[in-house]
């Protein structure tokens, strides 16, 4: 009969079933993948979690040639074919499994990218999108390094061996390549400790500038005078950073020198003025106003007071203020303030050459 017509070792009625299983097999997973996605989109589009946006991104990621190589091996389940026939196809299965594995793990990662990008670019257009890109970058990378272990596995290599191998190979590519991995970790650092982001100004050192971007080696500052820094990331992290965008508020410290010739009473008004005018400044703090020192030339009055905001113009807008609001006060009290003076005490010279020597140094100091 027809049925009983051996082809490798299996007959046709064999054939037939392992064909249908396989076509089957291959028909019920393009189904229960369109069935899924379908259900998955409408339940993303009900709730506000991201687990259910990814999972439709990575079942998107699903190829075809992936599932009629898995279906194909269902059916190839039903014959009987040679023991290296059989090991050959598990092993393409498996390959394809693991191989679509990894692509529903890169759409995952890249589908989380995309998500925290628009949502950092939302909720502020200054904030760095880097940090989200390097952690994708690394996360990529594993997920194939992992996956080609396991390929290599299956394959019949022996992966503890070639890991050894890759081990000691490592140690001497580290040692080689020390300076871009270490700047490459500091740029993780960075991305997780989150010192500053781009946008923020920060001084490091004697440099000064808006951080402008942060890549895997190197962050690069805009500098007030339009130039650009460049630092390592490794060397970034061994400096002291100023972030002043992360400032709440500023503290304002500063020296009121009035001359000897002021009067007691004028003294003790001197901190209350000083208080007075602080205190009418909108969102300030006055700390305190004392009489701290006797100076060369002057008497010294210390002024603390903080200014409620982190923005350098309201903070020096204040500090004009204040210090117009002390020049006129200090007009209406009567209260000069301190110059730099020398005393020149002549020794040993009388009458005329006194007189001359006194003249030419009035004369010195008028030219001045």
């Amino acid at each position: 009969m027809p049925m009983d017509f051996v082809l490798l070792n299996n007959t046709l009625a064999t054939w037939s079933i392992a064909v249908g299983a396989a076509l089957g097999s291959i028909l019920a997973m393009l189904f229960l993948r369109l069935l899924i996605a379908r259900r998955l989109a409408v339940l993303a589009r009900r709730t506000a979690t991201r687990l259910d946006d990814l999972a439709v991104q990575m079942l998107g990621s699903t190829y075809v040639l992936a599932i009629i190589v898995l279906g194909l091996y269902l059916g190839s389940t039903f014959l009987d074919l040679p023991a290296k026939a059989q090991l050959m196809l598990s092993r393409i299965a498996v390959a394809a499994l693991l191989i679509q594995l990894a692509i529903w793990g890169d759409a995952g990662v890249r589908a989380w990218r995309g998500r925290q990008q628009r949502q950092l670019e939302a909720a502020d257009t200054a904030a760095s999108t880097t940090s989200i890109s390097i952690i994708s970058f690394v996360l990529r990378t594993a997920v194939w390094i992992v996956i080609t272990l396991m390929l290599l596995d299956n394959l019949g290599f022996n992966v503890t061996t070639l890991v050894a191998s890759l081990g000691i190979s490592g140690i001497a590519v580290a040692l080689a390549v020390q300076n871009i991995l270490g700047d490459l970790f500091a740029s993780l650092s960075i991305v997780l400790d989150k010192p500053f982001v781009v946008g923020d100004f920060i001084i490091v050192g004697d440099e000064l500038g808006a951080v402008e971007s942060i890549g895997l080696k190197t962050t690069r500052l805009r500098g007030l005078g339009g130039e650009q820094i460049v630092f390592s990331n490794a060397e970034l992290l061994k400096s002291r950073i100023h972030n002043h965008q992360r400032m709440v508020s500023r503290r304002v410290a500063f020296i009121v020198r009035v001359g000897y010739q002021t009067e007691e009473q004028q003294l003790r008004a001197i901190p209350d003025i000083v208080r007075e005018l602080v205190m009418a400044q909108p969102n300030t703090r006055f700390e305190r106003a004392h009489f701290s020192a006797y100076s060369d030339s002057s008497l010294d009055f210390e002024v603390v007071y903080h200014v409620g905001s982190s923005d350098y113009l309201v903070h020096m807008d204040t500090q004009q203020a204040v210090f117009l609001g002390l020049y006129r006060r200090f007009a209406i009290e009567g209260i000069e303030f301190a110059h730099p003076l020398r005393m020149v005490q002549f020794a040993g010279l009388n009458g005329a050459r006194r007189d001359t020597a006194e003249a030419a140094l009035a004369e010195f100091s008028r030219r001045r």
